[in-house]
């Protein structure tokens, strides 16, 4: 009897210590699932995205020098034409006798071509002391990064430097050569006015190509009698340059030199470029909201060319206006404002610990942090108002915390 007595007491015993257990269990909370991410160190940009399209660096346009009946312009859009080559001829019109005021005026062109030329020349020595200069300095980087006293991104910048200083001198030579065509063409003009003086019947004045380039528009193709300063052609240089406007208080941000990542022109890569200018001066345009808005135009040069683009072209432009290589940081989706702070939920031993931090610079994806963070330790992303601190939680994707 005594041994049946013990076995139901041990039976009851055990019965008890189950239903224990099963209540604790039924009673215990269910962690919330949650999506985390580790904090980690890495390279970081912050950059201002904004549409721009493509144009040419240098654009020219070939007018008549007097009045007369032009000859039908054999060439096409995308042409190219040498610098000196006939594109056009004017047969002007029986002149009368010698007019000292046309004669005068003709004079004074010859004299403002000579005056741009001598100018373009004066610019053309000016940025080659200039790319002199740079070239000295890309050529102690070089020795200075490689004794680690200066740091590579420094080096970059005077390499940058120097290659966009060496295509400044290229377009101050197009446009020198530019000039002295202009000048040439003048002088036709005024040799052709003073023939007037000797004979009722003037030459053929043949109009030429001021610069080696591609034609962008045939302006006048029909023959047709034209006023002097008609424009003919329009023809451009090779290089091409990006036109970017963006908002007022974006431009203070963005320095000369920057890295700028060119996306969405039809291409499946993404092609580099670097800001050359910031226009001095905005301008106002509506928005697609019906919002007036203070925008400038940043211009920038590919850092290598690329023959699909052409002029006119869309494309999408990121100006890197910030940069760092190793930087601690943090999804920018598991921050959110408590009061004027930023805070977020840290996994800790399977629980959710609030945090305040510090950030830094940040971008639309990631955030530098200054403070309140270390390597390593998660967090977690798109915190919804249900998570609360000391919550259980179980991350989706794995990260568990420290």
């Amino acid at each position: 009897m005594k041994g049946k007595v013990w076995l139901k007491r041990i039976l009851l015993i055990a019965l008890v210590i189950v239903i224990a257990v099963v209540v604790r269990q039924a009673l215990k909370p269910t962690p919330t699932n949650v999506e985390s991410s580790a904090v980690h160190r890495g390279q970081m940009r912050v950059t201002i995205d904004a549409e721009g399209k493509t144009r040419v660096h240098d654009r020219f346009v070939v007018a008549a020098p007097v009045a007369g009946k032009i000859s039908r312009i054999a060439l096409h859009r995308g042409d190219w034409v040498e610098s000196g080559i006939v594109v056009a001829q004017i047969e002007p019109p029986p002149l009368a006798p010698l007019d000292p005021r046309q004669l005068a005026e003709t004079r004074a062109r010859v004299a403002t071509a000579e005056e741009l030329h001598h100018e373009a020349e004066t610019i053309v020595e000016r940025v080659r002391a200039d790319c002199e200069q740079a070239r000295r300095e890309f050529e102690r980087a070089e020795k200075l990064v490689e004794s680690g006293d200066i740091p590579k991104q420094e080096f970059e910048r005077m390499k940058n430097a120097e290659k966009t200083c060496q295509q400044q001198l290229e377009a101050a030579k197009f446009r020198a050569r530019a000039a002295a065509s202009e000048v040439e063409v003048a002088k036709a003009a005024l040799i052709a006015v003073q023939r007037a003086g000797q004979s009722n019947t003037a030459a053929t004045v043949a109009v030429r190509a001021p610069v080696r380039g591609r034609v962008l528009r045939v302006l006048e193709e029909s023959e047709r009698v034209v006023a002097p300063g008609t424009p003919l052609i329009e023809l451009s240089s090779q290089s091409l340059e990006i036109v970017v406007d963006v908002l007022s208080t974006d431009a203070v941000k963005i320095k000369p030199g920057a890295s700028v990542f060119i996306e969405g022109w039809g291409g499946n890569r993404t092609l580099n470029a670097r800001v050359r200018m910031i226009e001095p001066s905005g301008f106002t345009k509506v928005s697609a909201l019906g919002i007036e808005e203070q925008r400038v135009n940043v211009i920038a040069d590919f850092v290598e060319a690329f023959d699909p683009l052409g002029d006119g072209y869309r494309v999408e432009a990121k100006l890197v206006v910030w940069e760092a290589e190793n930087v601690l940081k943090v999804p920018a989706s598991a921050l959110f404002r408590q009061g004027q702070n930023w805070s977020v939920f840290v996994i800790e031993n399977g629980q959710a610990k609030l945090r305040g931090v510090e950030i830094g610079h940040r971008n639309m994806y990631e955030a530098e942090v200054l403070k309140g963070l270390q390597e390593t330790e998660t967090v977690i992303l798109h915190p919804a108002s249900e998570i609360k601190d000391g919550l259980l939680v179980h991350s989706i994707n794995g990260g568990n915390g420290s």
